[in-house]
């Protein structure tokens, strides 16, 4: 399995098998006086910025938007179980990043697939846990509540479920689920309301729904109801 990241000026595949010309990533070389600023990057100001980043991420260094980042992250972290390398823990990284979470941990295998984070790991802080027993020992460590995302008989619904602001979102391994070590350790699992025909939903898309669940909570007050 390939680990390689496509670099951020790297465009998805075309459909036509690369016929069509990729569409230009980014911006081009500053135009007209130069910026004053320790965060200006001077190559990207000559060159062009191609990066996968917000406009007002443009021509700046890499340690700049970190540092930047960093001094608004929320108080949520990210978990994910890696013990058959889940090729959903690079989409998970990347929604991660859009929703700015503390922190991503890996619990388990230390290589994870970075394909699907399109580079958005250089902008997240990702932290491996060889065990579920470092990882809740961390945690615990941490005064973080562990909110494992899982249907089990006694999950109770994300949508009714006042999520702690101080807390790790933890998700299993696609398939087998979250591991009964980490069951047991959660305070509580809740399970995502569905109305098809399938039993779950990916876990990419659950945690999105989760992150986005704490979202709505902290940062727009919507208390739940029921």
């Amino acid at each position: 399995m390939n680990d390689d990241a496509p670099s951020e000026a790297q465009a998805p595949a075309e459909p036509d098998g690369g016929k069509t010309a990729p569409a230009e990533v980014g911006v081009g070389p500053w135009e007209g006086p130069l910026p004053a600023g320790e965060h200006w990057d001077p190559d990207l100001l000559a060159d062009g910025d191609r990066r996968n980043v917000v406009d007002k991420y443009r021509y700046w260094k890499h340690e700049a938007i970190v540092a930047d980042l960093d001094s608004k992250r929320h108080d949520f972290h990210i978990a994910i179980e890696n013990w058959q390398h889940d090729l959903n823990i690079g989409t998970v990284v990347r929604t991660a990043n859009a929703f700015l979470a503390k922190e991503v941990h890996i619990i388990g295998r230390r290589r994870w697939n970075r394909r699907g984070a399109m580079v958005t790991d250089r902008y997240q802080h990702v932290r491996h846990h060889p065990t579920v027993q470092d990882f809740v020992a961390w945690a615990q460590g941490e005064g973080l509540a562990i909110i494992g995302i899982d249907i089990f008989p006694d999950s109770v619904p994300l949508e009714s479920y006042d999520l702690p602001r101080n807390c790790v979102l933890v998700f299993g391994q696609e398939g087998p689920g979250l591991t009964p070590e980490v069951h047991d350790a959660a305070v509580a699992t809740l399970s995502i309301e569905q109305y098809g025909s399938t039993r779950s939903i990916n876990a990419a898309s659950a945690a999105a729904i989760a992150m986005h669940a704490w979202i709505r909570r902290h940062n727009f007050g919507q208390r739940v109801t029921g």
